[in-house]
């Protein structure tokens, strides 16, 4: 079984020899070539060229044994290529150009041509896809409509994604307007990687724990449930809502193959909760990667021998890597899942 099939499996919750393991924003500052190819080229300028974003995403793959890339691209691609641009200003975080405040704000966004406008991310997952072969699996990925959403309506980064929940209660009509927007750009960009050929597509819900179990409910999962409604049957989806494990019954419900967990829950009881042909990715505390490879090991073998025998497990971080990861510990942690055959 190579790698490829292994994941596969994984995701489908049939046999494996082992876990998979892949770890999400696994390229990245932590590694010191990613850092001096980030000395001539701004982030913007990686995730726009195909050769730089595919030696980025190949980065990792090289030095580690890892089952999976996951493309190099940022969540932000959609709004940009719906009409509204982002940046990173020198205090830190997140801007948008301009915010969606109005009815006006949501027609002026556009889901015309969204895989013309993001065909560098097709060019360089096909690029990626030549150079990893048929052994190893290749995730494309994006962001989930509600946390495009916080970042368009808020004009950026915020700490309690007020405006955004304000229109999702007091102006539901326009909140569904521009939910529905998001989703149309996300499928019509999701079923572009899948023609550049990826082999699964992980949704990141980054900011569902900001909102109330029923309101995830509504605000959040319907609209992946729609996505995974529109793509599932031609690859595995992962949906990955951090902080929200306490509502099986809900990530379940939007029927994706795979369900990331974050590190603050026992991830077998979680596996337990949810349906039996439903998996999980998780879920190590990124923070471990910054210590020793002694402790990575003893924490990784933890979740492993936790998980036991039961199917449908790929081993992840619980959220994305830090750029302070020492790449000892990356290594250990590969090496650790490795050996649990």
């Amino acid at each position: 079984m190579n790698s490829r099939e292994r994941f596969l499996n994984a995701c489908r919750c049939e046999p494996v020899d082992r876990p998979p393991v892949w770890i999400m924003r696994q390229a990245g500052r932590y590694l010191p070539e990613y850092r001096e190819l980030r000395e001539d080229h701004s982030f913007h300028e990686v995730v726009a060229d195909p050769e730089l974003a595919c030696e980025v995403t190949m980065q990792p793959m090289r030095r580690f044994a890892l089952d999976a890339a996951i493309i190099f691209s940022d969540i932000l691609v959609i709004p940009e290529a719906m009409g509204q641009p982002y940046g990173f200003p020198d205090g830190g975080g997140i801007e948008m150009e301009w915010a969606v405040r109005e009815r006006d704000d949501v027609a002026r966004l556009s889901t015309d041509d969204i895989a013309g406008k993001l065909e560098h991310v097709g060019r360089a997952l096909e690029r990626t896809r030549r150079e990893l072969g048929d052994d190893r699996a290749l995730i494309g990925f994006g962001g989930s409509p509600w946390t495009l959403a916080t970042y368009m309506v808020e004009g950026g980064s915020s700490k309690h994604k007020s405006k955004t929940k304000a229109m999702f209660y007091a102006q539901p009509e326009m909140f569904d307007a521009l939910m529905a927007k998001i989703t149309d750009a996300l499928h019509d960009y999701f079923e572009m990687q899948i023609e550049a050929g990826v082999d699964a597509i992980q949704i990141f819900d980054s900011w569902g724990g900001a909102l109330t179990p029923d309101a995830f409910e509504e605000a959040s999962a319907r609209w992946m449930g729609e996505l995974v409604e529109r793509i599932g049957d031609r690859v595995p989806v992962i949906c990955f809502a951090k902080g929200m494990h306490h509502l099986p019954e809900v990530l379940a419900s939007t029927e994706a193959d795979v369900q990331g967990i974050d590190w603050t829950a026992r991830l077998a009881d979680i596996r337990d909760s949810l349906p039996a042909n439903v998996a999980v990715q998780g879920n190590l505390d990124p923070t471990l990667l910054d210590t020793t490879p002694d402790i990575v090991e003893r924490e990784t073998r933890r979740i492993l021998d936790s998980m036991g025998n039961r199917r449908g497990h790929i081993f992840n971080l619980g959220h994305g890597i830090r750029p302070t990861a020492k790449p000892e510990n990356v290594g250990r942690l590969v090496e650790t899942v490795l050996q649990s055959a």
